[in-house]
């Protein structure tokens, strides 16, 4: 019952993003929310339980990662007109995008943060004593944050100068892997996976393959890149020289 709670507390934040929208005419800021759908869920899941060091851990971790990323959109966006890839769904899905995005935008959102957030369920009511393999997962959690953070501003600083208007970022973070980003992303969730492995392997590896998946095949790489190969000549070399996901620290 706690968790089904928590898909309500998702719908009735999506309802709220989505009446904004209607006055704004605008669904972008769904990407800010999407941090936050988690923030939520992991304070809600942390009052319904009995506090404790591992439930505290995970609470801090989830805030971080969670303020962290909407403040970065939110900065990102501010000002900006409808991001492509929601104009292109609004294309798509006309007349009365404007209804239809209550449930193909903000219902689909509030759902699929509710499944990825299954994850902190389990880690928040994990009553187990802390032991190593929590540690070295809460660890994870904690470098993939500051990983995904720092590619992220890094790309933000290349980005606000003009003189790298039409350049490729290949420095940095970015020089070791193309999506940096989502290399942090994805430690994030299979570090919150490893804290819950004393409950065993089940349910708890929902998660971390349907966010790898998602990166990988749905809405991260495969959509990224298809964009990227029309925008920089140069980007079927930085294919060749430049890992994906995992970092290559050491010359080819």
């Amino acid at each position: 019952m706690i968790y089904l709670n928590a898909l309500i507390i998702n719908v009735l934040f999506a309802y709220l993003g989505w009446l904004i929208s209607l006055k704004k005419n605008n669904v972008t800021h769904v990407d800010i929310m999407w941090g936050l759908f988690f923030v939520l869920n992991a304070i809600y899941f942390y009052t319904a339980f009995t506090p404790s060091l591992r439930s505290a851990l995970v609470l801090l971790l989830v805030f971080l990662w969670g303020a962290r990323l909407s403040i970065y959109l939110t900065i990102r966006n501010w000002g900006k007109s409808e991001d492509a890839r929601y104009l292109k769904i609004r294309k798509n899905n006309e007349p009365n995008f404007r209804y239809k995005s209550a449930y193909i935008i903000f219902g689909l959102q509030s759902v699929l943060s509710w499944i990825v957030g299954s994850i902190l369920f389990i880690a928040i009511e994990n009553d187990h004593p802390l032991i190593w393999i929590d540690i070295l997962g809460f660890s994870i959690v904690l470098f993939g944050i500051v990983y995904e953070s720092v590619a992220d501003y890094q790309l933000m600083l290349f980005k606000s100068n003009i003189k790298n208007r039409g350049k490729l970022l290949q420095s940095g973070l970015w020089k070791f892997s193309r999506h940096p980003n989502y290399f942090g992303e994805l430690l994030v969730w299979w570090g919150f996976f490893m804290t819950t492995l004393t409950t065993g392997i089940h349910f708890n590896l929902v998660t971390p393959l349907l966010m790898t998946f998602l990166i990988l095949r749905f809405s991260g790489v495969t959509l990224l890149e298809a964009n990227l190969v029309k925008k920089f000549n140069e980007y079927q070399t930085y294919k060749k020289k430049v890992n994906t996901l995992i970092p290559r620290f050491w010359k080819a």
